[in-house]
């Protein structure tokens, strides 16, 4: 079979811009559909950690077996069991089988496409281009995933059209949006299906005596940026836009379509800021765009409990977004490029990994938190995660640069 990278960039973007219609989707409706169903805050924060830990496992398998199965193999199987958490939602089981479906399907809440086939891209991207491309292609990549979200954010009216023009009950117009998103994962599936030999890698890295061992200096560097990645996901877990939406819905009575469309220019202002990550990235190096960018952007999420009204809260929660995703495509790009290329799979499923085993705990943290502490008490304790997540990573790996930094130094 020929290899086809530029083909192949085109079916993983295409393949990420529907994955993330359905996360963008998920991240308005799920917190309010499970709500609606009867589900404690603690429940709506249970269901959403367990399709988190299920990403987590899935992302772990990437690590340790998808260069050895096959990337593509991998990347079709995981977007059929995706397609399992619509078929859950739209069944509505009861509480313990959704949360084993949820676990199996990867639901994801967060709003954004945090899945394990995302992890496998970023590590293939980057063999498809050169060095000095990969941040821009990465943040073209991302620019997608977040334009996908954000139209998925607007389908989040959805249930309550369909409720109109069918004249159904209202669950019963979420449980028909649920089978779209099963069909959706189906045509992620047959993008996936057609892709080159291109995508996979040579001499892969593994456990087995017979396999390429990680270099060493690979390894410490892997182990100190999972490490502060968990710090920085354990905010996100009580930030995930399922959450926040619920949030916004019982402070202020905001309901899903007026969510659909503040959640729209959330996801537009993150595309935006990808390409803006990348030019910052070019002047100033990928770790202080991570940094100065990340840093103000908690600092906005911090102020919005202390919001006065529903406006003052939005405004400061939109100057959050429009900064809060440029660390995305930067830190994909940093991972890729302080690694061999045979140990960017190895690389990026382990940091992804734990982004979702943090964020999954996190999550749950946050429904407990809300219940029984105080509402909005996990929007400032998200925020101040991500505060010391970026002190930390700043003082860590301001020296350690990727190659395309260094050859502009030496010019």
């Amino acid at each position: 079979m020929t290899s086809h990278p530029t083909r192949d960039l085109a079916l993983i973007n295409a393949a990420g811009l529907l994955r993330s219609f359905g996360a963008g989707l998920m991240g308005v409706v799920l917190g309010i559909y499970l709500f609606r169903t009867g589900l404690t805050s603690l429940a709506i924060g249970l269901v959403i950690a367990v399709g988190l830990a299920g990403a987590a496992l899935a992302t772990a398998l990437v690590s340790l077996l998808a260069d050895r199965v096959g990337r593509r193999s991998f990347l079709l199987i995981l977007s059929l069991l995706s397609g399992v958490a619509g078929l859950a939602l739209a069944v509505s089981p009861s509480l313990p089988i959704l949360a084993i479906l949820a676990f199996i399907g990867m639901l994801n809440g967060t709003g954004t496409d945090r899945s394990a086939a995302s992890a496998l891209d970023q590590a293939i991207i980057p063999g498809l281009v050169s060095d000095i491309k990969r941040t821009w292609n990465l943040a073209w990549y991302n620019v997608l995933l977040d334009g996908g979200g954000a139209l998925g954010a607007m389908a989040a009216a959805l249930p309550i059209v369909l409720q109109r023009q069918l004249s159904v009950s209202v669950l019963h117009s979420y449980r028909l949006v649920f089978f779209g998103y099963f069909g959706l994962y189906l045509a992620v599936a047959s993008l996936y299906f057609f892709l080159s030999p291109a995508v996979e890698v040579a001499n892969p890295v593994g456990l087995a005596p017979n396999r390429t061992k990680i270099a060493p200096e690979s390894k410490r560097i892997v182990a100190k940026l999972t490490a502060l990645f968990s710090i920085d996901a354990f905010g996100g877990g009580f930030l995930t836009d399922a959450l926040v939406a619920y949030w916004f819905f019982r402070r202020f009575g905001i309901g899903e379509e007026d969510l659909g469309v503040v959640f729209f220019a959330v996801h537009t202002l993150n595309a935006a800021s990808h390409l803006g990550a990348a030019w910052l990235a070019r002047r100033i190096g990928l770790v202080k765009t991570m940094v100065f960018t990340h840093l103000p952007s908690s600092l906005f999420l911090i102020a919005v409990p202390f919001a006065p009204s529903f406006k003052v809260a939005i405004l400061l929660f939109l100057c959050r977004e429009a900064l809060v995703e440029m660390d995305v495509p930067t830190r994909q790009s940093y991972v890729a490029a302080v690694v061999r290329p045979n140990e960017r799979t190895f690389a990026s499923g382990l940091t992804n990994l734990a982004r979702n085993v943090f964020w999954a705990v996190g999550s749950t943290v946050a429904g407990l938190v809300m219940q029984n502490l105080a509402f909005s008490a996990p929007l400032v304790i998200g925020g101040g995660m991500k505060v010391t997540y970026d002190v930390a990573l700043y003082r860590a790996f301001r020296k350690v640069r990727p190659p395309e930094e260094l050859e502009r130094r030496a010019i």
